[in-house]
């Protein structure tokens, strides 16, 4: 099964950031806004093998995405080899830079249907499906994994050679178990063993929250070729950008309010362009909180903007606030 993997210059980036792909969080607003403030690659929200080889619309949505995002990947899951190997084919044709395959999403309905994380009790199986998959695409094909199914199977290191073998550009390594969730401390000790495993880039994954988490695992783990960051990075795009400027030995300080308060205006224009007003300003309630972080009495904004359901009564109350913030 032996295959060579395709030329992916963008991977092989020094110290490469990536925007982990998480579900109803990297849409195209919020991925045009991480691109621009830091972010190497980022990778689209997952979309399903049967929903795309369907016809779903809520599927195909999801393959929409603008110039200034690349280089981006999009991530499909499924348990049926024939049906991701289609999806990837679908996938291809918008066009992006990459395919990325999922083999780690902890969620229950879905490894209850033998898809994502449920992959790793199967290394043949997720070998065979990567292989038809990088097969059947010129594009490069990734493969973005968790380190085991529980404690009991950690498997990340012969699931790094196996899916080298299957024809890989790269791989990016959550450092918990399924059975972890996102609970518990992420073993980077493990990620980097699977870096040392084998020839293509590794990016770790977990427990990415401040600059210096990114610098610290860069200088421990020399193996890893990139971080990915999830969560850490939901209402605070910016953490890119800082990361780069501590490893560049500048200035890491978080943007100034007024700043922060234009920054979630414009992705909140972003995502009712995407969206419509009304759907647009829910979707970016779960960005609130990153935003505004750390100033006084914001537990009381986000309450406020949590009833708003249309932009100007929303941007009058951030107006408002940030106008009694700069009063003596």
């Amino acid at each position: 099964m032996n295959m060579a993997a395709k030329s992916a210059p963008f991977l092989s980036t020094s110290r490469l950031l990536a925007l982990a792909p998480m579900e109803d969080i990297t849409d195209s607003p919020f991925r045009r806004i991480c691109r621009r403030l830091g972010a190497d690659i980022v990778y689209s929200e997952f979309v399903s093998s049967e929903g795309l080889i369907r016809d779903a619309k809520k599927s195909l949505k999801k393959l929409l995405f603008t110039p200034s995002e690349r280089p981006i990947g999009i991530q499909i899951y499924g348990h049926d080899v024939e049906s991701m190997r289609l999806a990837a084919l679908m996938a291809e044709s918008y066009d992006p830079d990459f395919i990325d395959i999922n083999a780690g999403c902890p969620v229950k309905k879905l490894v209850n249907k033998g898809a994502c994380a449920a992959l790793l009790k199967d290394l043949p199986l997720l070998a065979r499906m990567t292989h038809e998959v990088v097969k059947s695409v010129r594009l490069p094909v990734t493969v973005k994994m968790r380190i085991g199914w529980d404690s009991r199977s950690i498997v990340a290191v012969d699931a790094a050679r196996m899916l080298e073998d299957a024809g890989v550009s790269a791989l990016a390594i959550h450092g918990r178990t399924r059975d972890q969730a996102y609970r518990g401390t992420a073993n980077w000790d493990m990620i980097a063993a699977s870096a040392a495993a084998v020839s293509v880039p590794v990016i770790g994954n977990g427990d990415i929250r401040l600059p210096e988490d990114a610098l610290q695992r860069f200088q421990r783990y020399p193996e890893i070729a990139g971080i990915m960051i999830g969560r850490g990075a939901i209402g605070v795009p910016w953490l890119f950008d800082r990361i780069h400027n501590l490893m560049r030995g500048e200035e890491v300080a978080s943007p100034p309010f007024a700043h922060r308060v234009a920054l979630l205006k414009e992705h909140i224009l972003y995502s009712v362009e995407e969206r419509g007003e009304r759907l647009g300003v829910m979707t970016m309630r779960k960005h609130f909180s990153g935003y505004l972080k750390g100033e006084p009495m914001v537990a009381q904004l986000r309450s406020r903007l949590m009833q708003f359901y249309e932009v100007e009564p929303l941007f009058a109350e951030l107006d408002d606030y940030l106008q009694s913030r700069s009063l003596p």
